[in-house]
């Protein structure tokens, strides 16, 4: 068998599986967000943080609620790291220096996981257990959240009301999230991925030193650091480490962890709208972005030129033999149109184009299908806009699931696209342009222009994976991507969580025949073809300039 076909195989059992439990899964999670009964444990949390769960918010409240709870999020965490050194169960490490913590505190509240430091080496039991782990849980309950408030605000009608903030909240951690990686958990377990809490070991002497390994909860943090898709590592190689991710099955089964809940979250999309063909042409839409970047991927690191890469049978440079270009391909492409960060090879060594791919998934908005929750509100506001943009060819003003896409719709759906490329564009141009960022750079050239551009589209659109040639632990690099993962983060949800409160506050519009018919395949086309136009101008000089002008010169 050979690799190509090795990784058609892959991607078609992993295709297989995700459509096993879309419907299931999908159906699920509509039942926990509309459900009025709540758990006794769910009454306790209740009780503890002096919330009523059946007030219902308009979405100012709503969103108060998500920045109040992502502040205290933020605090914990970087008083957790400060105080590290005098903590149990340090591993001996000291404290995390305020730019490090700062950062890191801010990517994991924001579910981007960026790593500015090596994990084995850096965070001990309790940082990465109390601190990280939690954060895993809730940051992805936050953007289920803002999701399924989005989605309330199209299926209501003359209201401002989209539910209660803290229910969503914890019904999403322990009604999906906890159960879900606990059974991924027990799998990963079982398959090889470490779970103790024991200390440093030595086990070895190389070249003249020793090699030393820490042990640690890695399959319980692996679990939801990839169904959340989160995507920070216990260990500085991440899913690439045969701690985390030892065999081909656990990395198969950790890719179908990234994709089932944003795949399943357009099943409950259209559950709770009362059409679930509309809920089929978002998945359409989706996946048929993810298979096609898959097959770029695979068909440029697959690509014979030259005796080396055919010896291999592919771009072998930076990735595990275990996996494959093929496994390698998926995971890449997977952890990239998502919000997970996570890598089992080293992108720096994609070949220019397959590096290329993996920035450019980023930049979409990762809504292909995206992360836990953020994945299927920017796909909504990008369905928000294709509609607009069909309403303008044909004259008519534009309509989605019944309600009018007018001007206030479209200056918030408007801004909520040009944030994250304002962010990436900025930042990048500003590390370029002053003398001490550069130094930072592995790499000079396109590639080094890449690298750094890479980071900041990562840490924008609360990515956290990296091309990890730049040395990204600098003061410069840990402020401006740390304010890259904020504002990348929460301004995009106030823009969603304010469009949702105005279409809530609509009265239906009834169909007609001229009513754009949004569950068709042609409206699929459509919104395939807005979302690469749209982000084709955005970021094509850039792209132009680093990836592009590798890819031709190799």
């Amino acid at each position: 068998m050979g690799p190509a076909f090795a990784g058609v195989l892959q991607l078609l059992a992993l295709v297989g599986a995700l459509a096993l439990v879309h419907a299931p899964l999908g159906a699920y999670f509509a039942r926990v967000y509309s459900s009025k009964r709540h758990l006794r444990v769910e009454h306790w949390i209740y009780r503890a943080i002096g919330a009523d769960p059946d007030t219902q918010m308009t979405w100012p409240a709503y969103l108060r609620g998500v920045l109040a709870f992502s502040a205290v999020g933020v605090l914990f965490l970087y008083l957790l790291q400060r105080l590290q050194g005098v903590l149990p169960g340090s591993l001996g490490f000291s404290s995390v220096s305020p730019a490090q913590s700062f950062n890191t505190a801010v990517s994991f509240v924001t579910n981007t996981n960026w790593q500015s430091y090596a994990g084995e080496q850096t965070m001990g039991h309790v940082v990465q257990t109390a601190g990280l782990a939690v954060q895993n849980f809730v940051s992805a309950a936050v953007g289920m959240a803002v999701a399924v408030a989005l989605v309330r605000g199209f299926a209501r009608s003359r209201t401002g009301e989209l539910g209660n903030f803290w229910s969503d909240l914890v019904r999403g951690t322990l009604r999906i999230l906890v159960p879900g990686a606990a059974v991924a958990a027990l799998i990963l377990v079982a398959c090889g991925v470490i779970q103790n809490f024991s200390g440093i070991h030595e086990v070895g002497q190389f070249m003249g030193g020793s090699q030393e390994w820490n042990g640690g909860a890695v399959a319980s943090q692996e679990a939801i650091k990839e169904l959340g898709t989160n995507g920070g590592g216990y260990f500085n190689a991440n899913s690439a480490h045969p701690f985390e991710n030892p065999t081909p099955f656990t990395n198969l089964f950790e890719i179908f962890l990234i994709l089932v809940i944003p795949f399943s979250l357009t099943r409950t999309f259209g559950v709770m709208v009362g059409s679930v063909q509309q809920g089929y042409a978002i998945l359409a839409t989706m996946f048929t972005i993810w298979l096609g970047f898959v097959a770029l991927m695979m068909w440029t690191e697959f690509a014979h030129h030259g005796p080396a890469l055919q010896a291999a049978g592919g771009a072998m440079e930076g990735k595990e033999v275990r996996f494959g270009v093929g496994g390698s391909s998926i995971f890449a492409v997977s952890t990239t149109l998502t919000s997970t960060g996570a890598v089992d090879s080293f992108h720096s060594s994609f070949t220019g184009l397959g590096g290329g791919i993996a920035m450019l998934g980023m930049m979409l908005g990762e809504i292909a299908p995206g992360g836990t929750g953020s994945g299927l509100y920017g796909m909504l506001i990008m369905a928000v806009i294709a509609v607009f943009i069909a309403g303008l060819m044909v004259g008519r003003t534009p309509e989605y699931l019944g309600k009018k896409i007018g001007a206030r719709e479209m200056k918030l759906a408007a801004c909520y696209i040009l944030i994250t490329p304002a962010l990436v564009l900025v930042f990048t141009a500003a590390s370029m342009a002053l003398p001490t960022p550069p130094h930072s750079m592995l790499n000079s050239g396109a590639h080094g222009l890449s690298e750094v551009l890479y980071a900041f589209t990562s840490a924008a659109n609360n990515n956290g994976s990296a091309f990890a040639g730049l040395n990204a632990n600098t003061d410069w690099f840990n402020t401006t991507t740390g304010l890259a993962m904020l504002l990348g983060r929460f301004l995009p949800m106030i823009f969603v969580l304010a469009l949702a409160g105005s279409l809530a506050g609509q009265r239906p519009v009834p169909v007609t025949a001229g009513t754009l018919r949004t569950e068709k395949p042609l409206f699929t086309g459509l919104l395939v073809g807005a979302i690469l136009i749209i982000t084709g101008l955005t970021y094509f000089p850039a792209l132009a300039l680093g990836p592009l002008a590798e890819g031709l010169a190799s």
